[in-house]
C-alpha cells in the first residue's frame, strides 16, 4: 500500500475514525510532559535581575542560564535521531524524564552560580530529547487523516510554552524566590516519569544501528558553534564579548558543512539522515517555520525590554502582558489542526503570515508614550497568525517523509528551531544595542535611545517577515505518509473491545 493511497482512503472517513484509548493517553502523558520541560527554556528570563543581585554576577554572566540551556539541546538533539532508532521508546523517555528531574532539582538547590547553570544544563539534556520523542511518536501512532489537530496540540508546546515561560515566572517571582520555578515544576515531572515508565510501550521499529563518533563531533562543534556565536553577537554589540562572535559561527559553518557530508556518506547509518531535505515540501515547510520562530523568539526577547524599560512597567505586568498572546496560540492550536485535516496548509499558512507580519509591522508604530494594551493588541495578532502557521508547517513538512526518516526530520526540526531562536534573538539585539548607541551617540537622552534602537529592532523584524509572506505561496499540499503503527494499534484497541464485550454477562432482553 502506497502511501499516498492510504492517505488518501483515511482522509473520506476521518470524522467516522477516533483514536484508541491507550493510544490517546500515550500522546496525552507525552505532552503534558513536553509542555513543562519546554516551559523551562524561557521561564527564566524575568529572573535574571534577581538572580544577577543573589549571586553578585553580571548581566553577561546571568545571560548564560539561557545560553547554556540553548548550547546544550543543540549539542544534544542532533543525537536523538539515533536515539529514537536504536532504543525503545520507553527506555528514551525514562533517560529524557529522569535527566529533567535531576537537573530540577540540582537547580533549585543551587547555592553558587555555576552549580544553577549545571542544573539548567542537566535540565537541557532531558528537554532535547522530549520534543524528537514526541514528534516521532504521533507520526507513528497517528493516522494521517487526523495529524493535523494532533499536531495542533504539538504546537502549543512549540510555541506557547516558550510564549507563556515569561508569564508563569513573573507570577512566581511577584511573590516568591526564583528556586519556586523549579520546584513547582518538579512534582509533575516526577508524576510524568512515574506515569510514563508504567504506561509506555515501543511503537516504534528499533534497528542496531552504530553510533558514529566523529559525526557526534562535528554536530557538536556545529550547532554549538552556531548557537553560541549568534548569542553572542549581542554581547559583542555591547562591547561585552570576550571574542568575535564570528569565530564560533565560521568553526559552526564549517564543522556543518562536514558533518552534511559525512551523514550523506553514510547513509543508513547517519547520526542524523540530512536526506529528509530532499523532500521539498519538508524543506519548504521547515525554513518558513523557522524564520516563524525568529519572529517569536525575537520578539520574546525585546518586549519585556521595552516594556520595562521604556514604558516603567513591573516584571509582572510585562509577563501578564504576554500572556494573552500565550492564550490565543494555545486555543487556536487545537482549531487549526483540525481544520488542516479538513483543507491543507495553504488557506490557512497565507492567512496566517499576513496576520504575523501584520502583527510585527503594527509593533514598529510603538513609542514611549504607547500604552499595554496597543502592546498585547499587536502581539495577539502576531500570535495569531503565527498559531495559522506553525501546526500546518510542521505537519507538511514531518509528514511528508517516509517512515524510516520520522525521527530524523523531527530531530532536524527541533535543532534548527534552537538556531532559528538564536539567530531571531541575536537579530533583535544587536539591532536595539546598535541603535541604542547611535542614538546616544546622536545625543539623544537615555530613553529616547533606548526607543530609538527597540523601534529599529522591530523594524528589521517586520522586513524579514515578509519573506514568509512571499514564501507561503511555494508550499504545495502533498499527501502525508501513514503512520506504521496506527492500524496495529487500532486492532489491538477493537480486539480488546470484543473481548470485553464477551465476557460480559448477558442481561435481560440480551
Amino acid at each position: 500500500m502506497t502511501s499516498q493511497s492510504t492517505a488518501a482512503d483515511h482522509s473520506s472517513s476521518s470524522e467516522s475514525t477516533r483514536l484508541p484509548a491507550a493510544t490517546i493517553r500515550l500522546i496525552a502523558l507525552l505532552v503534558a510532559a513536553a509542555f513543562v520541560v519546554i516551559l523551562n527554556e524561557t521561564i527564566m528570563s524575568v529572573a535574571l535581575p534577581d538572580l544577577m543581585v543573589e549571586f553578585e554576577v553580571t548581566a553577561a554572566t546571568a545571560q548564560w542560564l539561557t545560553t547554556a540551556f540553548m548550547l546544550t539541546m543543540a549539542v544534544v538533539i542532533p543525537f536523538t535521531g539515533w536515539m529514537l532508532v536504536r532504543l525503545p521508546l520507553r527506555t528514551v523517555f525514562i533517560i529524557a524524564m529522569s535527566t529533567f528531574t535531576a537537573g530540577t532539582v540540582l537547580a533549585s538547590l543551587a547555592m553558587v552560580f555555576p552549580m544553577l547553570v549545571a542544573g539548567r544544563v542537566v535540565q537541557a539534556v532531558g528537554t532535547a530529547i522530549m520534543m524528537p520523542l514526541l514528534m516521532t511518536t504521533v507520526l507513528n501512532v497517528v493516522p494521517a487523516d487526523r495529524r493535523g489537530r494532533t499536531m495542533g496540540v504539538i504546537s502549543i508546546v512549540i510555541a506557547v510554552a516558550p510564549a507563556v515561560g515569561p508569564t508563569v515566572g513573573g507570577v512566581v517571582l511577584d511573590s516568591l524566590s526564583w528556586r519556586w520555578m523549579f520546584w513547582s515544576v518538579l512534582p509533575i515531572a516526577v508524576l510524568a516519569l512515574i506515569a510514563g515508565g508504567a504506561l509506555i510501550r515501543n511503537v516504534t521499529e528499533n534497528r542496531d544501528v552504530p553510533l558514529d563518533i566523529f559525526s557526534g563531533v562535528l554536530s557538536a562543534l556545529g550547532f554549538a558553534g552556531l548557537i553560541y556565536g549568534l548569542s553572542s553577537i549581542g554581547e559583542a554589540a555591547m562591547g561585552n564579548a570576550l571574542i568575535s562572535p564570528w569565530i564560533p559561527v565560521v568553526v559552526g559553518v564549517l564543522s556543518l558543512a562536514v558533518f552534511v557530508w559525512r551523514q550523506l556518506a553514510l547513509k543508513d547509518n547517519a547520526l542524523l539522515d540530512v536526506r529528509a531535505f530532499a523532500s521539498p515540501t519538508f524543506t519548504v515547510a521547515l525554513v518558513l517555520m523557522l524564520i516563524a520562530m525568529m519572529s517569536l523568539f525575537g520578539v520574546l526577547i525585546l518586549l519585556p525590554i521595552y516594556m520595562q524599560q521604556v514604558l516603567g512597567s513591573t516584571t509582572l505586568e510585562a509577563g501578564l502582558a504576554l500572556l494573552p498572546g500565550g492564550l490565543v496560540m494555545g486555543i487556536l492550536g487545537w482549531f487549526v489542526g483540525r481544520l488542516y485535516d479538513k483543507v491543507g496548509p495553504r488557506p490557512l499558512i497565507i492567512p496566517g503570515s499576513i496576520l504575523a507580519s501584520a502583527g510585527l509591522w503594527g509593533m514598529t508604530t510603538l513609542g514611549a508614550d504607547s500604552s499595554l494594551g496597543m502592546v498585547v493588541a499587536f502581539h495577539v495578532t502576531l500570535t495569531f497568525g503565527l498559531a495559522l502557521l506553525f501546526s500546518p508547517l510542521m505537519t507538511s513538512a514531518l509528514g511528508s517523509l517516509p517512515p524510516h526518516l520520522y525521527s530524523h526530520g523531527s530531530a532536524l526540526l527541533t535543532t534548527l528551531q534552537q538556531v532559528a531562536a538564536a539567530a531571531g534573538t541575536a537579530l533583535f539585539i544587536t539591532v536595539m544595542t546598535l541603535g541604542q548607541v547611535a542614538g546616544g551617540e546622536g545625543g539623544e537622552g537615555a530613553l529616547a535611545a533606548q526607543m530609538n534602537g527597540v523601534h529599529n529592532a522591530l523594524i528589521a523584524g517586520a522586513a524579514i517577515s515578509l519573506i514568509t509572506v512571499i514564501g507561503v505561496w511555494f508550499l504545495r499540499n502533498t499527501a502525508q505518509t501513514e503512520a506504521p503503527a496506527a492500524e496495529a494499534l487500532a486492532e489491538e484497541a477493537l480486539a480488546a473491545d470484543e473481548l470485553a464485550d464477551d465476557a460480559t454477562p448477558a442481561g435481560p432482553g440480551r
